[in-house]
């Protein structure tokens, strides 16, 4: 693959990545409010706990599912041999690991690196979502 081509299709992923967090962390949004309106009269535990419990839960579905995404990149693409292998190098390259067990050759190092910017991204963005959760449910506990 071309240099041109990596970062095209790199790119490709990485935007496919984040159109469907970003579908699924609305959804999440959706989901946390009809919570919330189900336990307003409900106990302050649940209160707060349960739209965090719901963001944890869509936070690592979304995550597991774009490694699940990338190792479908490196089986369909014949770059990793088997889905052991390419959801163990999926894996720890979208969480910036790299042990540097597994390496692709120099014709996807690039490539391969959208994996990692994806998974940085990806949890930059929860954290950010998360902060937000949890802000407003805080918020909505000191003020109701």
């Amino acid at each position: 693959m071309t240099l041109l081509e990596q970062i095209v299709w790199g790119s490709i992923y990485l935007g496919i990545c984040f159109v469907l967090e970003i579908i699924l962390l609305t959804w999440c949004t959706q989901v946390i409010r009809i919570f919330a309106l189900r336990l307003e009269n409900s106990k302050r535990f649940f209160t707060i706990a349960a739209p965090l419990c719901v963001a944890l839960v869509f936070i690592v579905a979304i995550h597991t599912f774009q490694v699940w995404l990338w190792a479908v990149v490196w089986i369909l693409g014949d770059i990793l041999p088997d889905w052991n292998t390419a959801l163990y190098f999926s894996l720890v390259t979208f969480t910036t690991l790299g042990y540097g067990d597994i390496v692709l050759g120099e014709p996807l190092r690039i490539f391969g690196a959208f994996a990692s910017v994806t998974g940085l991204l990806a949890f930059g963005l929860s954290t950010a979502f998360m902060v937000a959760v949890m802000t407003q449910v805080f918020k909505e506990e000191l003020m109701g």
